[in-house]
């Protein structure tokens, strides 16, 4: 018995379709899974604080309004200041540049000026002010840390922002201590989500060595890198 050709084609689409769910379908899985992984990761970056003795404390920047830092820069300021009281380290790092629209402002120079009016001594800062990412604040950590000889460093920023930088940093050959600032005030289960998936986007784009572009830039919002 002859089958004819049609059959043939009809049945070999029919495989063909098949395959391509299941391959579709374990992509979905595979990708779920690796999101959840992230996920827990962020969250238990998040909630351990890390600090000990170390050589320096290292302050990720966040926004700064004409010359003063932002609500979220102003708590992680305080926490490096705290930490350089307890005298986990000697040394405080500020980082992060500015834009045309900064009017010369940076985040680092807010940052130092911010420390200097809580006490910390101008020869005790090292203020960084050409980044403009997380990820350019970690090559720019990463430099200052060889110049300097800083073997050990306490990296200071939001609780969720620190497993991408942990993350980097080891990249980067730096080791590093994560340390959250204090959470201030009620943050909401909307403006949490959107942070994990600020996060999440980031950190799958810095693995793929992808440029996201304006998603990142507008999951980030005004406050964070």
């Amino acid at each position: 018995m002859i089958v004819p050709a049609s059959n043939l084609r009809y049945k070999g689409s029919s495989r063909g379709r098949t395959l391509l769910r299941s391959l579709m379908l374990a992509l979905l899985l595979g990708g779920g899974a690796w999101v959840v992984y992230v996920a827990q990761q962020i969250s238990e970056v998040a909630d351990h604080d890390e600090a000990q003795q170390a050589d320096a404390i290292a302050v990720f920047g966040a926004a700064e309004y004409r010359g003063r830092p932002s609500p979220t820069f102003h708590f992680r300021l305080d926490h490096a200041v705290d930490l350089y009281r307890r005298q986990i380290a000697p040394i405080v790092i500020t980082l992060g540049g500015g834009s045309d629209k900064d009017s010369g402002n940076t985040e680092g120079a807010v940052g130092r000026d911010y420390l200097l009016a809580n006490g910390i001594p101008f020869g005790n800062i090292i203020a960084e002010t050409h980044s403009m990412d997380t990820e350019q604040q970690v090559q720019r950590l990463a430099a200052i840390a060889r110049e300097y000889n800083l073997r050990h460093i306490v990296v200071v920023s939001d609780g969720t922002h620190l497993f991408r930088i942990r993350e980097l940093c080891r990249d980067a050959g730096l080791d590093v201590y994560t340390s959250p600032r204090a959470t201030v005030g009620h943050l909401s289960s909307y403006d949490l989500v959107m942070r994990y998936i600020h996060e999440i986007v980031s950190y799958a784009a810095s693995k793929l060595h992808l440029d996201i572009g304006w998603p990142r830039r507008w999951l980030a919002g005004e406050e964070d890198i």
